[in-house]
């Protein structure tokens, strides 16, 4: 286990961050469109409403009224039923609570003084983001290692010596001056922040950055894909939590599937979310990728109109549109080139992918790089055939685990990375 886990707190990931503001579940559709495009995480926490007012709630009463994570896939494929296309209005309206998918498990409440080791433990067992106090004032950090505040190290909560994942917080921490209102401020660490840190830090966790994901077995062959021929909408049915996205492949002639595209969340993220739940109804997961305009006749192409008070996914922007119009992958935010279903164009709807060779350090790279919140995995010279995929919590198991299970990874993976190479 590298030290740099051991001493370092979730505090040390704050400094920056914004105040969260809550998105109630009341909300609507529409203002959660303008929502997801202006946050920076890809996704909005959704919320109950406080019932009481103007009183600090403890962590459990405030993890209790946490719904959920929502996202722009979850929104296309709302937006993409048959009731919603008959009545966008009425669709944009609808109240998040009918759209988002209740999963009180995706945030926990930490404490600033939280070990960063039992943050990534956390979220290695499937917490997206991490809710922190801001009310904390940090008065001073170690250049060394921030556990040790003002010459004083901290103490586990179990003195003991029994397993906790919080650190009793340092009472010089707190600022003389604080009121009940900053106490009740909080911030929202995403997995993308912890990865950010990560790669701060390759240095303290060399050789483990330069090894490939084959051999410390960060690729997850459990992912969930579509065939190019087969309607863009079946994606709805039963969306993927993690990550929240959907290869679409194409079979080669051994059978092997050859990734051409996705539908994911990080893709529909700023896109025209009405065209998108348009085209995810009505065309092929191929088409919807790739860029119908090349590769069907318009005269096959409805036209469709968008709700003027919905307008484009200039909802972020507050424009509407009343005019039809035809449908184009560029107005969902693609921008195809090479429209041939059987070699995949480097357009934006290229798929992010990555070798079984790949090193930990380019795969964390890629992704930040990118803001996505996976990397598909190829074989290593082949022609794009899939093999898995790498998201948030496979690199997380990845950076935390012991060098002595590492070595026996490289034993047991040197004869897999042949097998696949030949």
């Amino acid at each position: 286990m590298a030290s740099v886990f051991l001493y370092h707190v979730v505090g040390d990931l704050t400094v920056g961050k914004p105040e969260m503001v809550e998105f109630c579940e009341t909300e609507t559709v529409e203002s959660a469109i303008r929502a997801i495009g202006e946050s920076t995480e890809g996704g909005i926490a959704v919320w109950k409403k406080r019932s009481v007012v103007g009183v600090i709630e403890k962590a459990e009463m405030r993890q209790q009224r946490f719904v959920g994570i929502l996202n722009s896939l979850d929104i296309v494929a709302f937006l993409a039923r048959a009731e919603c296309l008959e009545n966008q209005d009425k669709a944009l309206k609808t109240p998040i609570s009918d759209v988002v998918v209740p999963n009180n498990s995706l945030l926990r409440q930490v404490d600033p003084a939280t070990r960063l080791i039992d943050a990534l433990e956390m979220m290695r067992q499937g917490v997206k983001r991490l809710l922190v106090r801001k009310s904390v004032v940090w008065k001073g950090m170690s250049k060394r290692f921030s556990i040790l505040y003002n010459g004083k190290w901290l103490k586990n909560i179990d003195a003991s010596g029994s397993s906790s994942n919080n650190l009793l917080p340092n009472p010089n921490w707190l600022s003389s001056s604080t009121t009940t209102s900053s106490r009740d401020k909080f911030c929202c660490l995403s997995r993308e922040d912890v990865l950010r840190f990560i790669i701060g830090c390759l240095g303290a966790l060399a050789p483990l950055p330069l090894s490939s994901i084959s051999t410390l077995g960060a690729i997850n062959p459990n992912y969930y894909s579509i065939e190019a021929s087969s309607p863009a909408i079946e994606v709805a049915l039963k969306l993927p939590e993690d990550p929240s996205a959907i290869a679409v492949v194409e079979r080669t002639v051994r059978d092997r599937c050859k990734i051409i595209g996705e539908i994911s969340a990080s893709k529909l993220w700023k896109c025209d979310h009405l065209a998108a739940a348009w085209a995810l109804a009505n065309l092929s997961a191929g088409q919807f990728v790739m860029g119908v305009e090349d590769n069907v006749s318009s005269r096959s192409l409805p036209d469709f109109c968008l709700n003027p008070a919905a307008g484009n996914n200039n909802l972020a922007n507050g424009s509407g549109s009343t005019r039809s119009r035809r449908f184009s992958s560029r107005s969902i935010g693609f921008n195809p080139g090479n429209s041939s279903f059987g070699s995949m164009y480097r357009g934006r709807s290229a798929p992010l992918t990555c070798k079984v060779t790949s090193s930990l350090a380019a795969v964390m790279a890629q992704m930040l790089s990118h803001r996505a919140t996976h990397v598909w995995v190829i074989e290593d010279g082949s022609d794009d055939v899939l093999v898995g995929v790498v998201g948030y919590s496979d690199i997380l198991a990845a950076v935390t685990k012991q060098p002595a299970s590492i070595a026996a990874a490289n034993r047991s993976c040197e004869g897999l990375v042949n097998e696949i190479q030949s």
